[in-house]
């Protein structure tokens, strides 16, 4: 049998990847690939829920792609906890936990319930009654929030989110090297910047910060932490508002259930948006340091290694009927922000963020549709990310 290609660009592919991972699924919980460019070959993907988990925590499997690819260039956004394992991870991670915390995170909710009223406002006073949902809602929303926490309200968000596309999406599959160096270029001047005038913001508090032993971030890996923070911060957001609005409007039935009775619905139904058709379709590559035994499997090392979130949470083993989009479903355990030591650190501000879009819409917008005239869905290119570059809606 040929290995199949989880490139993301395959039109058949974009519409519907769950039946390419269900079709895996069912002929075991790992599989060789083929990947998205000679320098992840050879490579496997792991489809199964509780092989997922097991991977995305497994020592044997490291994040830091350097070591595999010396020579591929990178840049000071690569210095992000993302792309990195223990015992530096765990000295990034620390640092900026100790900024990025639950009170800070709560603190935000008035402003995102203010911002996410105000773009609801300029919806409503359009004559037209449509709007394209990414532009008018699930991209400002989470990148006024993100950039407003971090201090560096004045970013270029034109520019940004070209290079932001180019890295999470390149046409090619493989990574935009031009992208990152531009990316890094503009968030050393946005370090500095901040560095000369801080204020009260986290990247102000990252770069006064210290821990016990005095340790510090160095000027590059606050360029990677801005970089991880501004990416993550905004392009999942994006994705849960615009996904899960895409469900609701698919399921009439969940829809009116969630509008009777949004405060005992909305927290689980966010959950489960997550789970049917999560921001993050495939974490990002793997390597195996050594031989890894994954499920009853044997990946070599030196192999690459792609984890599907999105297979793994439509897991028959895991849940039951798991392509129905059921709001009163408990989908705990599901893997939408990762699992392990790169559970994603943004998920509380994602969440906060996703329900108060959600609800809003639902308030103001009672007749809320897609637009019947708007076309066939533009699909994130790759498979990094799940989600649409546009969804045109009316009122």
């Amino acid at each position: 049998m040929p290995q199949p290609d989880i490139s993301g660009n395959a039109p058949d592919f974009q519409a519907d990847p769950y039946s390419f991972y269900a079709a895996l699924r069912a002929r075991g919980p790992v599989h060789r690939i083929a990947a998205s460019s000679d320098a992840y070959e050879p490579a496997w993907i792991v489809v199964g829920h509780e092989e997922a988990r097991q991977a995305l925590t497994h020592p044997g499997l490291a994040k830091d792609w350097r070591e595999r690819l010396p020579d591929v260039p990178h840049t000071a956004a690569n210095l992000n906890m993302l792309e990195s394992d223990p015992p530096q991870h765990t000295r990034l991670r620390r640092l900026v936990a100790r900024e990025f915390t639950a009170r800070r995170v709560e603190a935000l909710r008035p402003r995102v319930r203010e911002v996410t009223d105000g773009l609801l406002d300029a919806m409503a006073a359009r004559p037209q009654r449509s709007a394209d949902l990414v532009q008018a809602l699930a991209f400002p929303l989470p990148m006024t929030v993100i950039c407003e926490l971090l201090g560096v309200p004045g970013l270029d968000r034109e520019r940004f989110g070209h290079w932001s596309k180019a890295v999470v999406s390149p046409p090619s599959g493989a990574p935009d090297t031009a992208a990152h160096r531009q990316l890094s270029l503009y968030l050393a001047e946005l370090v500095e910047a901040k560095a000369q005038e801080p204020g009260q913001d986290l990247l102000s508090a990252l770069i006064r910060t210290r821990d016990e032993d005095g340790d510090s971030l160095s000027p590059d890996e606050l360029i990677g932490m801005a970089f991880l923070l501004l990416i993550a911060g905004h392009e999942t957001t994006v994705n849960l508002i615009c996904n899960g609005v895409r469900a609701l409007l698919a399921h009439p039935a969940q829809l009116a259930a969630l509008r009777a009775d949004p405060d005992g619905l909305l927290d689980g139904a966010v959950e489960e948006m997550l789970r049917h058709e999560g921001p993050v379709q495939n974490a990002t590559y793997r390597h195996a340091r050594e031989d890894v035994e994954i499920g009853t499997t044997l990946i070599p090392a030196g192999s690459t290694v792609l984890v599907s979130l999105a297979a793994a949470d439509r897991d028959p083993a895991r849940y039951a009927d798991p392509d129905t989009f059921d709001i009163r479903r408990a989908p705990q355990g599901h893997l939408a922000f990762g699992h392990g030591l790169h559970f994603c650190l943004g998920a509380p501000l994602a969440r906060l963020e996703g329900r108060t879009a959600l609800r809003g819409l639902l308030e103001r917008f009672p007749t809320l549709a897609e637009d019947p005239g708007a076309g066939p869905p533009a699909w994130v290119r790759g498979s990094l990310m799940r989600g649409v570059t546009r969804l045109p809606v009316r009122w």
